[in-house]
């Protein structure tokens, strides 16, 4: 007597992608509920099992659904936003302004709904997720009928969704509450990088997942610049150091991973920590090519992952799964590194096992879910088909094989998508109300490119300072008797500093957006040696404001001040300005109090370009008439110090270059 199942489904190439790479053609897979109960020839299993629905695959080959190990689902709304730029230029000079702008839960639900689509279309049954709101990504994926696992991000600083780290924490616990044991979901926090996450918050997110026996997913070693920064700041790379902080004590899941050794692969190995390549989002944002030849010879645990649509720009699996293959050759110079059997692994059972979840999903076995796609090779692009070799079709599926391809999808053991239908998603309304925000975000961008004011805001921590900054200054052959002067003690000395000051002014078109200058300080200790290193951006306004004839003393305000936590050439890329001008210069700057006010005094070395020594004093105030009286008193500091207050200067140092 036959056993009474839900549904059969044959007359298909089955490839159940399990540890044995079991084949059968033609072969049948038995459903029951949500779970694949019996897989093998389909003789066998038509005598063995009995259905009231039964699926003929038409002689299409049936495998397991794809897994996508990272993602940012919600950025579909953001795809094509900001190309061929750098990945921190695109990141934090696009992509997060924009996000802090626009992203909201209707956002991320609009976002997950066209990526759902996307991944369904190109046969993903699962995918790795990374963002704001996270627990909307969860709702909107489950009521689909996608499995996920969604992660919670994490940052220092303030997220969409979040004014602080705590916060994020807090949303992390709602979505484990919410979702923890759900049949589609799994819940994950996600520290965003090491980077932008101190310790205290990798150890606090590493205790949540712990608690909570949920997966820990975070980026790791993704540039080149990212790695040296680690470097320099802590001593190490990136992967002992997110080490140290014992993040790898939980189920962790580390994105890209395309900077790092082989005794960092083996750390990750022996911590069972998986791995989610990203060959396309790598390669535009030229981040690099990771070494996933060498980490599956370890032993690591290397799935696929798409990443964001803003940095893909698509989420074609097929894709993904062609280019990680041969960049894996192409870098190794090796044509049977990763052939396309192992490269279908890792799309499938491997990357269900670097999410840890490769109990539930990844291959068609016994008592695993019903997660499964058709896909049908009998077209003019995959013909015509060699036999020989048992490997022949998973080079047909890997090499030539396309996301039209895939016919139907199944998920948890219900049907997504039936000959390329997709009934539960109205696609075109989706890209009607995708538009919505495109315009939106388009006359956000167009306004900010128009103000170098707006470009600097947007990237945050810029502070207005409405000071007034009064200053002359004059030239000097020998600085030796002011400074004995300074520190003679007939004058009030508060401190005194030694810096060497690299500065580039950026130069723009228009001349309201008046100067942006990129400063980096070295600060100088009395033996020579450099005890710290301080960047800043000031955006200046027009050059003169002001000035006193009667006294040749400048008046200007400086209007914002910005941390300049970025590279040099990240400014350049990110503010595209005319022209740059580098000024060099080792200063003794003394703060000292003169008369009841308080006044700098600079001792510069001009050496770039090679201007000789001069005596600058400077103040600050937010009164105007405060500021004329302290130009009063810059006149006769100028006299104390032995200097002809006769032959002031009454420019900037900028402006006495470009004279």
């Amino acid at each position: 007597m036959s056993i009474k199942v839900d549904l059969i489904l044959t007359n298909a190439v089955v490839l159940t992608m399990d540890t044995f790479l079991n084949q059968y053609d033609p072969g049948a897979v038995v459903v029951n509920g949500d779970s694949i109960v019996d897989v093998g020839p389909m003789e066998v299993i038509e005598n063995k099992y009995s259905a009231d629905k039964t699926f003929n695959c038409g002689g299409k080959v049936l495998m397991p659904g794809l897994v996508n190990t990272h993602t940012h689902i919600p950025m579909t709304l953001l795809r094509g936003l900001a190309d061929d730029l750098r990945l921190e230029v695109w990141l934090l000079g696009y992509i997060m302004p924009v996000e802090r702008e626009f992203v909201s839960k209707k956002f991320v639900e609009l976002g997950t709904k066209i990526g759902c689509a996307e991944f369904i279309r190109t046969g993903v049954t699962c995918f790795n997720d990374m963002y704001y709101f996270e627990e909307v990504v969860a709702k909107t994926t489950a009521e689909i009928g996608l499995r996920a696992i969604c992660s919670q991000t994490v940052l220092k600083f303030p997220t969409p969704d979040a004014r602080s780290y705590e916060e994020s924490l807090e949303l992390t616990r709602g979505l484990i509450k919410r979702y923890k044991g759900h049949p589609l979901i799994i819940p994950a926090v996600a520290p965003h990088a090491a980077y932008t996450c101190p310790p205290e918050i990798l150890k606090a997110c590493t205790q949540l997942a712990i608690e909570n026996d949920i997966p820990l997913h975070i980026h790791i070693s993704e540039t080149a610049e990212e790695v040296e920064n680690m470097r320099k700041q802590e001593g190490m790379p990136v992967v002992p150091y997110i080490k140290k902080q014992d993040v790898f004590t939980a189920k962790t899941i580390a994105a890209h991973c395309v900077h790092i050794d082989e005794g960092e692969m083996r750390t990750l190995e022996h911590a069972n920590v998986g791995v989610a390549h990203n060959p396309s989002s790598n390669l535009k944002l030229a981040s690099g090519l990771a070494p996933v030849k060498r980490m599956l010879e370890l032993g690591l645990k290397v799935g696929i992952g798409t990443d964001g649509s803003a940095s893909n720009n698509d989420l074609d699996f097929f894709e993904e799964i062609r280019l990680a293959t041969f960049i894996a050759k192409g870098s190794s110079g090796d044509p049977t590194a990763v052939p396309a059997v192992k490269t279908l692994e890792m799309a499938t059972r491997i990357g269900a096992e670097a999410l840890h979840i490769g109990d539930l999903t990844g291959s068609l076995e016994k008592g695993k879910r019903a997660d499964l796609i058709t896909v049908d090779l009998n077209t003019i692009h995959n013909s015509p088909k060699f036999r020989h070799d048992k490997n022949g079709i998973y080079s047909q599926i890997v090499y030539a094989g396309k996301s039209t391809d895939v016919v139907d999808v199944m998920v948890n053991g219900k049907w997504l998508m039936n000959d390329k239908i997709i009934p539960c998603l109205d696609e075109s309304d989706l890209i009607e109300q995708s538009q919505v925000y495109a315009r939106d975000i388009d006359v956000f961008i167009q306004k900010r490119e128009k103000s170098v004011i707006s470009k600097l805001i947007a990237i945050g921590g810029t502070v207005e300072e409405e000071s007034f900054e009064i200053q002359a200054k004059v030239s000097i052959k020998n600085p030796l008797p002011v400074i004995e002067k300074i520190e003679s003690g007939e004058i009030d000395l508060i401190r005194k500093r030694h810096y060497h000051e690299y500065d580039t002014y950026f130069n723009f078109e228009e001349k309201e957006d008046g100067r942006l200058r990129f400063r980096e300080d070295h600060f100088i200790e009395p033996d020579g040696t450099v005890s710290q290193v301080r960047s800043r951006l000031t955006l200046i306004g027009p050059s003169r404001e002001h000035q006193y004839p009667q006294k040749d003393v400048l008046l200007s305000r400086s209007r914002y001040l910005a941390p300049a936590s970025q590279s040099l050439r990240f400014y350049i890329e990110y503010f595209k300005p005319s022209g740059e001008t580098e000024v060099e210069k080792d200063r003794m700057r003394y703060l000292v109090n003169f008369k009841g006010e308080e006044f700098f005094i600079n001792i510069d070395e001009m050496i770039k370009p090679k201007l000789g020594y001069f005596l600058e004093i400077k103040a600050r105030t937010w009164s105007q008439i405060d500021a004329e009286e302290k130009s009063d008193l810059i006149v006769s500091l100028i006299e104390f110090l032995g200097v002809s207050a006769e032959e002031k200067i009454t420019k900037d140092y900028l402006e006495i270059i470009e004279e």
